[in-house]
């Protein structure tokens, strides 16, 4: 039975990914299906230390969530004081304040840690 141990380099890592593939079919409960569960994890571990998914962009983010739920922008005023601010902050003519992050997060459920993240913002067409 191998042992299960960190994985602290890549040839640690192209090991449990080929135990992985040979374990890819067990049974959960088993011995067989434990030790993948377990390998599993240490390799998302390892993968997420070694190249972390940077966030994205908040506006791209709320641009997203409002396509994937078949929102429009004015489903979005609930959470600006205006349909004003909407376009502005959707345009990049204005950052996102605090209160909105945390009404756009409190309401919608986008990650307060992407909303945050800093992003462009453009000058206003004079």
């Amino acid at each position: 039975m191998l042992t299960i141990r960190p994985i602290r380099t890549d040839a640690d890592y192209e090991a449990a990914l080929r135990t992985i593939e040979e374990l890819f079919d067990a049974a959960p409960g088993t011995p067989q299906g434990d030790m993948l569960d377990v390998l599993t994890i240490l390799v998302e571990d390892y993968e997420s230390q070694r190249d972390p998914i940077p966030f994205p962009d908040p506006i791209e983010a709320i641009l997203y969530h409002l396509a994937s739920r078949d929102l429009s922008r004015q489903d979005l005023e609930p959470y600006f004081e205006s349909r004003t601010q909407v376009d502005e902050v959707l345009n990049r003519q204005r950052p996102l304040s605090l209160d909105m992050i945390r009404k756009l997060h409190l309401g919608l459920g986008i990650a307060a840690d992407v909303l945050i993240q800093p992003y462009p913002i453009t000058k206003a067409a004079a």
